[in-house]
């Protein structure tokens, strides 16, 4: 074995033991993400927002590209398309970066997008309750 093969492997592993991934979903994870308006960022998740639906959109449904693709199907921020990207997407995973962001700032930034990272606005392409269904199912099933 190579010795650039047995560095990488090394680093690799030291990274994955401090609770790191040398891809980049780190935790806690650093941001400089705009805040949500006040007013928006203490909105709650309405009591008919449905987590099964916007388990679907998160996965299947979004246009142009589905959560999953850069969040990852976990939520830990480790998509296929998500590695490739600076800053790494949210680690919805990760419970010492999530407990700062509201469920009013997540419904925030998936409607208005967040400029300097790829999260893109879907203001026009999903209707409000579309997006407290995704912000429901992200809360609660893959926020831990």
């Amino acid at each position: 074995m190579k010795k650039t093969t047995v560095f990488v492997i090394a680093t690799a592993f030291t990274l994955m033991v401090a609770g790191q991934s040398f891809a980049g979903a780190n935790c806690p994870q650093p941001r400089k993400t705009k805040s949500a308006p006040s007013a928006d960022f203490k909105k709650v998740i309405p009591k008919k927002a449905d987590a099964a639906h916007g388990k679907a959109l998160y996965n299947k449904k979004v246009k142009p590209m589905a959560c999953k693709n850069c969040h990852g199907a976990k939520g830990d921020g480790m998509g296929k398309l998500g590695k490739a990207l600076k800053p790494n997407p949210r680690n919805f995973t990760c419970s010492d970066t999530m407990k700062k962001v509201s469920a009013g700032q997540m419904f925030w930034v998936i409607k208005n997008g967040s400029p300097g990272t790829g999260m893109v606005a879907h203001k026009k392409t999903l209707k409000d309750k579309d997006i407290w269904d995704i912000v429901k199912y992200i809360r609660t099933d893959l926020m831990k």
